[in-house]
């Protein structure tokens, strides 16, 4: 299945592919990519038993990505590790760990779907136009149900920072 018009790109209708999710869904597993002293994988499995935020991104080396991920970054540090927090994307796993080498990013994990492209296509984020995720943040509870959902309407636009963020805090209170 494929919903048209659901996001934008500066203005003109995108595709995406998949089913969107919203909140009380529990959240599709997932296994994505990420390079750390070699490459790793994580899982949806990997962050149940906390809260967990998940930030999803069309690239990390796009300014309003950079935006989201630093913004996320600097504000999940008053939570410490009772959270878990993910930035995914289909930016290969070396080119995500050197941006957040760079960047400084020590809040977030990253995920890289650029594998099987299952997540994108689970979680109905993938734009079919351009073979990348779109922008969304997802708020998970300890068990993996999703509690806060945002698709970007306009992929060049921030996310709802706030809603997310509260959306955590209520549950890592």
């Amino acid at each position: 299945m494929s919903r048209t018009g659901v996001v934008t790109f500066a203005g003109g209708p995108l595709t995406l592919a998949g089913e969107g999710l919203s909140a009380g869904q529990q959240a599709p597993g997932f296994v994505l990519h990420y390079f750390e002293d070699g490459m790793q994988t994580i899982t949806l499995e990997d962050l149940k038993g906390k809260p967990s935020i998940v930030s999803v991104v069309p690239s990390l080396d796009t300014p309003v990505c950079a935006v989201q991920t630093r913004r996320f970054n600097e504000e999940l540090a008053s939570l410490g590790d009772g959270v878990n927090a993910l930035t995914v994307s289909c930016d290969l796993p070396f080119a995500m760990a050197r941006f957040c080498g760079s960047e400084g990013i020590a809040n977030m994990r990253t995920g890289s779907d650029y594998q099987d492209r299952r997540f994108g296509e689970d979680w109905g984020l993938t734009i079919e136009e351009l073979k990348i995720l779109t922008r969304a943040v997802f708020v998970l509870d300890a068990d993996g149900r999703i509690v806060y959902s945002q698709v970007v309407p306009e992929v060049t636009d921030e996310p709802d920072y706030d809603g997310a963020l509260g959306a955590l805090r209520e549950l890592s209170a």
